[in-house]
């Protein structure tokens, strides 16, 4: 594959990447941190110009920026982070109401709020 193939490909996966994060921002259930990393990983690799952009965003930059550092994300968002989440997939389950939604979705949100409390974090 050639050099600019890939890059081609990796700035496709970035937009992609940004795009599922940012409708992660209104849908329930779908990770918005996750995509947005994904998206800063593809531009760091294809676009120096689109990783600057992201890194100085508005809402994004500060979340890839931390993370970047080490610095993980902030005791109160993962809290409210992992708080909001259990409530969606609880009312989630509620609506559905069948035991199959329920297995699906405890051992997603258990494997997540693993996740996030194993990040670094700061007050």
């Amino acid at each position: 594959m050639t050099r600019r193939l890939y890059r081609l490909l990796l700035l496709a996966a970035g937009w992609f990447s940004l795009a599922l994060g940012v409708i992660g921002i209104v849908v329930p259930l779908m990770p918005t941190t996750v995509f947005v990393l994904a998206a800063a990983f593809c531009f760091a690799r294809s676009s120096e110009r689109f990783h600057l952009w992201l890194m100085q965003h508005r809402l994004f930059g500060p979340m890839v920026r931390n993370y970047q550092s080490g610095q993980g994300l902030p005791r109160r968002v993962r809290r409210r982070a992992v708080m909001v989440m259990w409530a969606t997939m609880a009312l989630s389950v509620w609506i559905v109401g069948t035991w199959w939604s329920a297995a699906l979705l405890v051992p997603i949100g258990l494997a997540v709020t693993v996740y996030l409390y194993r990040l670094p974090s700061y007050d």
